[in-house]
């Protein structure tokens, strides 16, 4: 029970955030990392039931736009790779306030290369599913307040957080970006000496 209410409150503060209020601050430590190719492809991207129109092109690039904004700003030396696979998307049209306010979701496959060894550190996708900011208006959903194209920049600012949260969890468990030797998560210090 403690578990799954841990998951849920970390569920809802991701979703609470916007994807990119931290964007103005250092970011969360990686290791040697530097991301070379950011590549996005949606050809098999289904939209959901209800959702807005959004094009193949407007998909990838939004995401390709909110990834590099977010990772651009690591310059460690060794090199990696992204390869990104839209699976999915609901841009939240109009509803009926306080009835029916429906949200917007992005379904994203995520891939990993390390350049330098030449192989995949995700053997399978590592998916990420990202619902609007709260912020986007969660009482009368974001189809009366936001465009299509605002919806979509701000999920696909979550999807790039999310993916930086699941490299730090993975460069602390596994070491990804520091050669293989597990690191502590920021924050995990302090957590154990309590």
């Amino acid at each position: 029970m403690i578990r799954l209410s841990a998951v849920l409150m970390s569920f809802l503060f991701l979703v609470a955030c916007n994807g990119a209020s931290d964007l103005d601050k250092a970011p969360v430590p990686l290791g040697d990392f530097n991301l070379s190719h950011n590549i996005a492809v949606a050809p098999k991207a289904v939209k959901g039931p209800l959702s807005r129109e959004v094009s193949e092109a407007e998909l990838t690039k939004a995401l390709t736009d909110a990834v590099a904004e977010r990772f651009d700003r690591y310059d460690g030396e060794r090199a990696y790779h992204f390869g990104m696979s839209v699976e999915g998307y609901v841009l939240a049209q109009p509803g009926i306030p306080l009835v029916f306010a429906p949200k917007s979701i992005l379904i994203v496959n995520l891939t990993v290369w390390d350049d330098a060894k030449g192989i995949k550190l995700t053997p399978k996708p590592h998916q990420i599913t990202v619902l609007e900011s709260l912020d986007q208006g969660p009482i009368v959903g974001s189809g009366y307040t936001k465009s299509a194209a605002e919806q979509l920049k701000n999920l696909s600012q979550n999807a790039a957080k999310s993916i930086e949260s699941y490299l730090v969890e993975q460069n602390a468990e596994k070491g990804w970006f520091n050669n293989g030797v597990p690191v502590a998560a920021p924050g995990a210090a302090e957590s154990r000496g309590k």
